[in-house]
């Protein structure tokens, strides 16, 4: 690969390790700003619900303004936004006769330089001139893993060295990455998309019954893993009665290790397995991590539970793109952008539904988790009919 596009492709990893602050920094707060704020459970599902939210409608709207702006402008203000809301966390609750409005705003900032990056980052990286795009995709995603890693690791040690109290330095530590990142997309080459024109219409791609199976996926994929990814700190310490910090070490960091591990063997030995065969595996242990995670009465296996979970879910995301880019040839950057809506929609409505199912029995999280058993169960069941239909046409 030419040397500049390296750095293109560095620059697009660092802006996944974005994604993963904005998408994991928050949910370790949660009890903190229940505590600090006076905020019910119920507001605080909403901050992960918006932030979801928002980027699924970014994901909606983006194409046509990607297309009239360009893909290094709208790089360059997904990573302002992503910056300004991480401040914003700092300064806006103050500002509020009731802080929640001001969380809420600062979440619907850098949820909307979220959405961008989710629908930015994927193209950019897939035209870069390289002959082994397979493997740089694979990699692409597992930095969401180390991001998330990262975010956990760094965290927990602040918090412990310098208290929870001061949570809001480390936001705006964490707000310097998306910052010194943009400066990066102002001289980094960017590759003209050219294969997005030779696409399929929006009109042929719905039309496809086999594009909305792909869409079922990635809405099942999404909660499958946020369902227990952001509620994995608060899960630790309120429903297992660990400390914060071992809580978040061995919920949050735990589960994104094991996912990022997960990404890089597919990354690795992708080409030497039935990717059909390994996420139907991968979802039937998904399955039994969260009755691990649910029914435990013993704390250690309620976090083993959180680790397996991270194993199981991290093959689902990349996997339910790399199918559909198999299946659906010429589907273009329309295709990529309602498949990021989708696992949005279901990054969205797993924690959302953990949440509420939680608020109904008292804020009994493990119920919570338990009901939202039936994301992987579904997935298991549409990739079981994929994976016959394809044994019939070859039959």
């Amino acid at each position: 690969m030419n040397k500049d596009y390296t750095k293109t492709v560095h620059a697009c990893f660092m802006s996944y390790i974005v994604q993963a602050i904005i998408n994991n920094f928050v949910p370790l707060l949660f009890l903190t700003f229940q505590s600090e704020y006076g905020i019910s459970l119920s507001r605080i599902t909403l901050l992960v619900t918006f932030n979801f939210g928002i980027q699924l409608i970014v994901d909606l709207l983006s194409a046509g303004i990607v297309d009239r702006v360009g893909y290094r402008a709208s790089m360059i203000t997904a990573h302002i936004l992503s910056a300004i809301g991480l401040v914003s966390l700092t300064i806006l609750p103050g500002l509020f006769p009731q802080a929640w409005i001001g969380l809420f705003a600062s979440v619907v900032i850098y949820a909307a330089g979220g959405g961008l990056l989710e629908v930015l980052v994927s193209p950019i990286v897939e035209a870069c001139p390289t002959d082994n795009k397979e493997k740089a995709m694979s990699m692409l995603h597992s930095f969401y893993c180390w991001g998330h890693v990262g975010v956990v690791l760094v965290s927990t040690i602040f918090f412990s060295i310098a208290g929870l109290k001061n949570w809001r330095l480390l936001a705006l530590f964490w707000a310097l990455i998306p910052f010194v990142n943009m400066f990066l997309f102002f001289k980094v080459p960017i590759a003209p998309l050219v294969e997005e024109e030779e696409g399929l219409s929006l009109k042929g791609l719905i039309k496809k019954r086999i594009f909305w199976g792909f869409m079922l996926l990635m809405v099942c994929a999404g909660a499958s893993e946020q369902a227990v990814s952001q509620w994995a700190s608060a899960f630790a310490e309120k429903g297992l009665g660990v400390s914060k910090a071992i809580g978040d070490l061995a919920g949050p960091m735990l589960f994104a290790t094991l996912m990022g591990i997960s990404r890089a063997f597919y990354g690795k030995y992708g080409e030497k397995v039935n990717l059909k065969k390994m996420m139907i595996a991968s979802g039937i242990l998904c399955i039994g991590s969260y009755f691990m995670i649910a029914l435990s009465p013993y704390p250690a296996l309620g976090l083993l539970g959180c680790g397996l979970c991270g194993l199981s879910v991290g093959i689902m995301w990349p996997g339910s793109f790399s199918m559909a880019s198999a299946s659906i040839r010429g589907g273009g950057t329309a295709m990529f952008a309602f498949l990021a809506l989708a696992g949005d929609l279901g990054c969205s409505g797993g924690p959302t539904f953990v949440g509420v199912v939680s608020g109904y029995f008292g804020n009994n999280l493990k119920i919570g988790i338990l009901g939202a058993v039936l994301f992987p169960v579904i997935l298991v069941i549409t990739l079981i009919h994929f994976y016959r239909s394809d044994r019939n046409t070859e039959g």
